[in-house]
């Protein structure tokens, strides 16, 4: 086999990988469309400012450090610059909320310290203790509560240059654009602050904005994002709508009763509730005062005592201690109705615990709930997160109305003013890739999707030792006999099961851990079985059923068995055809492939050994420190680029780099690289790839070098391993679903969104970097979000067309579908096999382990159960 790489090319030391540059040719096939896109442009009239950047140091009068500083930060910079208006000389700044301030220009008169004080600081800590309420003593609360002191110091850390954008603009090279366009965001989130936005990240949310409920007390809020990017036609600032989950604002006790779903108080779960409500803010109703919840007391309101100082007729105190109960009712004049059997919530400090009645504390507005959400809250958010093209573009635009930017004074004097229309764009549609199916067959796509009707599959598996497991209550011979009907048609044989396996009644009780239940069935069933079966069809009771797991775990990591759970629903031939695809894939068959594939077409893949891998990682809950899954899939059978095998590993919770591309143990090599090369080599007529695609997915921008200097390193000394005179040529390519750009048709067709097959590689795209967008799908419902792809590394030399009808293609081979998907298929097989190990690997007692572990170094990460041999070089997928 002739190499084509270069020595030279391979040894590359991973200092001298940088993200490639656009190439000077754009590309030029499909048909050219006028979009708009919700990017605005961004005028720039004073390159020659410079933001002096200070470090802010925060204390409070005692000199301890203000850790988190968020609100109080902003109200104390901002009196700071009311009182010190004239020594500041009236100088506007950006305040990112916690240490870093930047002003237009240099400070002339900074202080080693500034003192502020604050008037009804009550915002910021709670003040009584022993227990009492707060608000226990007016006359003592109002003298304590009337001010409160801090400490500011500014430490010049340096300056950032607006002249640093304006470089990249014009294509050239600049250290530190991305500081620059950092101020600009910080000067935006100063904006929505001041305007009572709740901030999350680079998204702003208000309280008009909210919906109706999705269940359990959640409601999801509606914001919107923006941020300043650099593009091809200039500066702009890119405005997208963005949606999260709040808690609903309210009387505590009817949260609890919505969140747990009850309408008596004395059901409720206290542990639940505890979890639930913890660091969240309540009001008071009878001071109108804010606190933190920090627990609940441990005793009912008319039980839980206090020591109340009460002053006598002599003038001297004396200590009275009463329940919380009694001082609401007795000393406040607050009737209680609901409060003397419940615990008070505990709004003070570890050791000085200060106690309020529930039915006093309202949760204030716009709190983000953070918890897990349940699969009907879920889909109640996605539901009403959807919006059509139409209704998406007036919010973008009632967004930036609200926001006012041209008129904030800090964008101003940066000589910044935002074209308020949306910017439009050139993109082009390309045009659909044709599909073959079984006998000569051909799939025309239309919009997107394709139709199996009166066709078969282009390589149907036969079904001889299977069997049917039925942990649902319904009959299934007649679902069985429709398969085997249907599967006939689209020229799968499958022959009659071996037996159709019911579960004991007397097992499915909810008492009976799935588990147990999974080993009962596959224990008497294979007992019953003349052999092994090839694959087993399993019916649910239920979607999302907890039995998925500990089944899909026992069948591929223990027993090799190739699976499919299903749930009947209507058992039409559409259903069953979908049903048919899982498994013919999961068999080792193909529905449909690549016109262009079957006759060798692809520009540079078909000509020379090509392996096309797909890359990702997923992360457990943010507050969890359950491992994180990496799969990396690989397609099979070259010249075909429609068949893909997975290797998953895990590694360190919230690590992105994948650290198992390549772990040379001795003479051996048991990273996940190595594994899929041989696989391919196998598959392939004994041919090592001369050519080498990867697809990466859920990495930022700031991450593009480690991929290189990192991820593509390991997989090039992977290579090497295997042969070191084998010289491989790479093309490294990031997809990106999460951002912020959409694309519109003009007005008059606005309520659709635009054609499968639009890209957009100029205008709005990076002015120096190699990037382009794709819209390969069609969007049926809610707004359309393009596939954000950054090409880093191209050594292959595909020229911009051939590279962009390539990933237009890699979008239609996805063989549980008869549409296009909205991203590479290696890329979604990576997705969808991280989803399903995930599922069925139960990291339980990793969070309790890390935790003991922390004295004596990071707790083991639990290995991943090894696939069996049996599957593992199938598609495996749920």
């Amino acid at each position: 086999m002739a190499s084509r790489g270069s020595k030279d090319d391979l040894n590359k030391s991973p200092a001298q990988r940088l993200p490639m540059s656009r190439p000077t040719r754009f590309g030029t096939k499909g048909q050219k469309v006028c979009l708009l896109t919700n990017h605005f442009k961004v005028s720039v009239h004073s390159t020659d400012v410079v933001f002096h950047h200070y470090h802010v140091n925060l204390k409070y009068e005692d000199n301890h450090t203000v850790k988190k500083k968020g609100v109080i930060g902003r109200k104390v910079i901002d009196k700071l610059w009311e009182i010190y208006a004239s020594d500041l000389a009236n100088m506007s700044f950006a305040y990112d909320g916690e240490n870093n301030l930047f002003t237009i220009g240099p400070l002339q008169h900074v202080r080693d310290e500034f003192t502020v004080v604050l008037e009804d600081a009550s915002f910021f800590k709670n003040h009584g203790g022993d227990g009492s309420p707060g608000g226990s003593d007016i006359k003592r609360m109002k003298r304590v509560m009337k001010m409160k002191t801090f400490k500011v110091e500014f430490n010049l850390a340096g300056t950032v240059p607006m002249s640093a954008i304006t470089k990249v603009l014009s294509g050239e090279q600049s250290d530190n654009y991305e500081d620059a366009l950092s101020v600009l965001d910080i000067i935006l989130r100063q904006n929505s602050a001041k305007q009572g936005c709740l901030l999350v990240r680079q998204s702003f949310f208000r309280n008009y904005e909210i919906t109706k409920n999705i269940g359990g007390g959640v409601l999801p809020c509606d914001g919107f994002h923006s941020s300043f990017q650099p593009t091809q036609s200039g500066l702009s600032l890119n405005v997208d709508l963005s949606t999260i989950t709040i808690v609903q604002p309210g009387p505590v006790i009817d949260f609890f009763k919505l969140n747990q779903n009850i309408t008596d108080i004395n059901r409720i779960d206290w542990g639940k509730a505890k979890r639930t409500l913890k660091n969240l803010r309540i009001k008071t109703t009878h001071t109108h005062r804010e606190y933190k919840i920090v627990g609940f007391s441990e005793k009912s309101c008319n039980e839980q005592t206090f020591a109340l100082k009460q002053r006598n007729g002599n003038g001297s105190d004396a200590m009275e201690v009463t329940t919380v109960y009694n001082y609401f009712m007795q000393h406040r004049h607050i009737e209680l109705e609901d409060s003397a059997h419940l615990p008070c919530l505990n709004v003070g400090k570890p050791n000085r615990p200060e106690y309020l009645p529930m039915e006093l504390c309202h949760l204030v507005s716009l709190q983000r709930y953070t918890k897990a959400l349940t699969m009907q809250q879920r889909t109640s958010l996605i539901a009403q997160s959807r919006k059509d093209p139409r209704k998406w573009k007036e919010d973008c635009c009632v967004a930036m109305k609200r926001s006012n930017y041209n008129s904030d004074d800090m964008l101003k004097k940066c000589g910044i003013l935002i074209d308020p229309e949306f910017s439009q764009v050139v993109g082009r549609v390309l045009k659909a890739p044709n599909l073959q199916a079984g006998d000569g067959q051909y799939l025309i796509p239309r919009d997107g999707k394709w139709n199996f009707n009166n066709k078969k599959m282009y390589k149907a598996m036969q079904v001889e030792r299977w069997a049917v497991v039925n942990f649902s209550t319904q009959k299934v011979r007649y679902l069985v006999e429709r398969l085997i009907s249907c599967g006939d048609i689209k020229g799968i044989q499958i022959k009659p099961p071996y037996i159709i396996f019911e579960e004991r009644f007397e097992i499915r009780q909810p008492s009976v851990m799935p588990e147990k239940r999974v080993d009962d069935v596959l224990k008497k069933l294979l007992d019953k079985l003349p052999g092994p079966p090839s694959f087993l069809l399993c019916v649910l009771p239920i979607k999302n059923c907890d039995l998925y797991g500990p089944w899909k775990r026992k069948c591929l990591a223990e027993l090799g068995i190739v699976t499919q759970c299903l749930v009947p629903s209507k058992l039409n031939d559409q259903y069953l055809t979908n049903v048919l695809l899982k498994i013919n894939a999961k068999l080792g068959g193909l529905n449909s492939v690549l016109q262009i594939e079957r006759n060798h077409f692809i520009p540079l893949v078909s000509r020379h050994p090509t392996i096309i891998f797909g890359m990702d990682v997923s992360h457990g809950p943010p507050t969890s420190n359950v491992p994180s899954i990496a799969p990396v899939v690989s397609s099979l059978e070259w010249p075909f680029v429609s068949k893909y095998r997975a290797s998953v590993c895990t590694q360190s919770p919230r690590q992105e780099m994948i650290d198992s591309l390549f772990k040379p143990q001795g003479k051996d090599d048991n990273g996940l690289i190595r594994e899929l090369l041989v696989n391919f080599y196998n598959t392939s007529g004994k041919q090592k790839p001369e050519n080498i695609i990867i697809f990466r997915d859920g990495v930022s921008e700031g991450q593009f070098n480690q991929v290189l200097d990192e991820e593509l390193a390991k997989i090039v000394e992977a290579c090497k391993f295997l042969d070191e005179s084998w010289f491989p040529k790479f093309t490294v390519i990031v997809a990106q679903k999460n951002h912020h750009t959409r694309f519109f048709v003009p007005k008059g067709h606005d309520t659709f969104n635009v054609a499968p097959g639009t890209v957009v590689d100029s205008g709005i795209c990076h002015p120096v970097n190699y990037d382009f967008y794709m819209c390969a799908h069609y969007g049926r419902i809610g707004t359309t979000r393009p596939t954000h792809y950054h090409v880093l590394h191209d050594e292959i030399g595909f020229s911009p067309d051939d590279l962009q009808e390539l990933v237009h293609s890699l979008s239609y081979v996805y063989q549980r579908s008869t549409s296009a998907i909205s991203v590479v298929a290696p890329v979604y097989y990576a997705h969808l096999a991280a989803a399903q190990v995930r599922q069925f690997v139960r990291f339980d007692n990793m969070s309790s382990d890390t935790a003991s572990s922390a004295s004596g170094g990071a707790a083991p990460l639990p290995e991943l159960p090894r696939l069996h041999e049996n599957v593992r070089s199938s598609m495996f997928f749920c």
